[in-house]
């Protein structure tokens, strides 16, 4: 019991001060605020659907350039506009599931509006393997319309590794994004990690706190002022496991990020496989 304690708290430490390092780094770009979400490395079971809904609220974000309706670089401002995302995932082995994205924004003087799709194909290793932390890898590609997102066609790659430690939630995704249309090609490969700590305070309700960066090109990080950094007090709540809920408000300390961002997830998991008549006998 007592090595058991010792590794925890040198393992939380260790991930503490790597976090630390990141947050400390030199280093952009901007996230969409459509679906704001830590990875786990759970996929969903095979036959399985799993629909979630994604609610962000930019409390303080970009405004209107003087006397135009849009911002200055042609997109349109986030400054109280809601932004809504459904998710739609189907299992396909215990290995291997899709995702697929529907992004949505509401805005005064804008109106609904549709913003674009992506597709989400992700592997994991198995659970049968007994690795001691959980890893998956996430594929998404997909396209945003130019007066949402200066680089309207984007692919990420986003590697998870999450770790339960008894009532403690670990997760890391060190995402790598790609421009492949738009303003952002010539920045190559760029960083965007994103980190969950958790803690179950009760078997229904854990605390957290999740974070979101974006520091720009691999091989030479952007300043900081020009980078993305959201910080995400949160809550999860384990009222069943047909159901996802997390809620969060966020807090972006540079200037090229959202200064406060309300989300929440709602998320239902669903069989929609035929159940075959037993034959008589059987």
């Amino acid at each position: 019991m007592i090595e058991s304690s010792q590794r925890f708290r040198v393992t939380f430490l260790a991930l503490l001060l790597f976090v630390y390092c990141l947050l400390t780094a030199r280093s952009v770009c901007a996230q969409g605020n459509y679906e704001i979400q830590v990875y786990g490395s759970d996929t969903v079971a095979p036959g399985a659907t799993m629909i979630e809904l994604h609610s962000n609220y930019t409390v303080s974000g970009t405004q209107a350039a003087s006397g135009r309706r849009f911002a200055s670089d042609g997109t349109e401002p986030t400054n109280n506009a809601l932004h809504e995302t459904i998710e739609i995932t189907q299992g396909f082995r215990d290995w291997f599931e899709t995702g697929f994205y529907i992004f949505t924004s509401a805005h005064s003087g804008f109106g609904w509006e549709w913003v674009g799709d992506h597709i989400r194909p992700r592997v994991r290793v198995p659970e049968k393997w007994n690795w001691p932390v959980g890893v998956s890898l996430s594929n998404e590609i997909g396209y945003q319309r130019a007066r949402f997102s200066p680089d309207t066609w984007t692919w990420e790659i986003r590697p998870i590794i999450d770790k339960q430690l008894g009532p403690w939630y670990l997760s890391f995704n060190p995402t790598l994004d790609r421009s492949w249309h738009g303003p952002s090609v010539s920045k190559g490969v760029e960083f965007s990690p994103n980190f969950k700590v958790a803690y179950n305070v009760t078997k229904q309700v854990a605390a957290g706190f999740e974070y979101y960066g974006n520091y720009g090109n691999l091989t030479g990080f952007d300043p900081f002022v020009e980078q993305q950094q959201d910080f995400f007090p949160s809550i999860d709540l384990n009222v069943s496991p047909k159901w996802e809920f997390n809620f969060g408000v966020g807090i972006g300390v540079t200037r090229s990020t959202d200064h406060l961002i309300v989300k929440g997830i709602v998320g239902r998991r669903f069989s929609f496989g035929r159940r075959h008549k037993k034959k008589p006998g059987k």
